[in-house]
C-alpha cells in the first residue's frame, strides 16, 4: 500500500555567522506498509520519527530538501497525487489533541454540516462516545476523549491508509491500550496502518511489524514475534540491546561504546545520533 524508498530528509539552516548551511536529518530510510497491517516504527523520542509521516503527507517545512521516492498502491506520491488524496484516502493523526479546534462542538469539526447522523452513530458508537459528547467542545472531554476524538475527526472519510504520529503520549496504560486497539480494528478491516512511537512494549501488543528507527534511518525490520523472541531472532545489535533492555527481560542499560565495537565487528555500523 506504501512504499518509502530512500528517503532523505536535509534542512536550510543559518549558523550564528548568518552562514546557511545544511542540516541532515533523514539518511536513506525505507519503509513499506501493507493492507491489514500494522507497521510501528519505534524511536526515542525527538529523534525526527515525525518527518516520515510529515514527508508522506507532504506537510514538511519550505526550508526542507526532500529526496528518495515514496509510492502508493504501487503510484508514485508526488505533490498532485498526494494533495488528491490527503485527508482521505491517506489520513495523518498528529500528536497532540491541541489539533482540535476549541472553539467548535465536536459535530461541526469532525462531521461538518448536513452531516450524515446515521454514520455519525455509528463511529460514536466504535469510539466509545455518546450522542452528547459531539456537542460538547474539546475542553469539556477527558484527555481519554479527547485522544478518540482527533483520532475519529481523521478516518471520518474511510481513509485507506493511516499515519499515526505517536498517538498515546500522556495517557495511562489502559487509555494507551484502548487507542492502539482501534488501529488493530483498523488494520483488521483491510487498511494500512503506519505507527510512529517511542513505547516499543505498547505498541508489540497490536502490531504486525516493527522497524527500528535510529540516527535517522531505520536500523532493521523484522516481525513483532521475532522482536519478542529477541537474541538470536534479532540481527541488529542495537535492536537487540532496545530488546536487552526492556523491563520484562534483562533490564539492561544500553553501552553506547560496546554497542558501536558490537556494531562495526558485525559489519551493521551504528550511525550518528541526531
Amino acid at each position: 500500500m506504501l512504499e518509502v524508498k530512500n528517503l532523505t530528509i536535509s534542512f536550510k539552516m543559518y549558523d550564528r555567522l548568518l552562514n546557511q548551511i545544511i542540516k541532515d536529518t533523514i539518511h536513506h530510510m525505507s519503509i513499506e506498509v501493507k493492507a491489514g497491517e500494522i507497521h510501528a516504527v519505534v524511536g526515542s523520542s525527538g529523534s525526527g520519527k515525525s518527518l516520515l509521516a510529515h514527508a508522506v503527507m507532504d506537510i514538511l517545512p519550505e526550508n526542507a530538501i526532500k529526496g528518495g521516492e515514496i509510492f502508493y498502491e504501487g503510484k508514485l506520491l508526488d505533490k498532485k497525487l498526494i494533495k488528491k488524496l490527503r485527508g482521505k484516502e491517506i489520513s495523518l493523526i498528529p500528536q497532540s489533541i491541541a489539533y482540535l479546534d476549541p472553539l467548535s462542538k465536536l459535530s461541526t469539526q469532525i462531521f461538518g454540516k448536513g452531516y450524515d447522523k446515521k454514520k455519525a452513530e455509528e463511529l460514536l458508537e466504535k469510539f466509545n462516545l455518546s450522542k452528547e459528547d459531539k456537542e460538547k467542545y474539546p475542553f469539556q472531554l477527558s484527555g481519554g476523549m479527547a485522544r478518540r476524538a482527533l483520532i475519529m475527526s481523521s478516518v471520518v472519510d474511510d481513509a485507506k491508509l493511516i499515519i499515526a504520529d505517536e498517538p498515546t503520549p500522556g495517557l495511562n496504560p489502559k487509555l494507551a491500550a484502548e487507542i492502539l486497539n482501534v488501529f488493530r480494528d483498523f488494520a483488521d478491516e483491510g487498511k494500512g496502518v503506519l505507527l510512529i512511537t517511542h513505547d516499543v512494549d505498547l505498541v508489540c501488543e497490536v502490531a504486525d511489524r516493527i522497524s527500528i528507527f535510529y540516527g535517522g534511518t531505520i536500523l532493521e525490520t523484522l516481525k513483532v514475534e521475532d522482536f519478542l523472541k529477541g537474541d538470536d531472532s534479532i540481527k541488529h545489535p542495537y535492536t537487540r540491546a532496545l530488546w536487552a533492555a526492556l523491563p520484562q527481560n534483562k533490564f539492561e542499560a544500553i553501552d553506547m561504546k560496546k554497542l558501536a565495537l558490537e556494531c562495526e565487528e558485525c559489519g551493521l555500523p551504528l550511525p550518528a545520533s541526531n
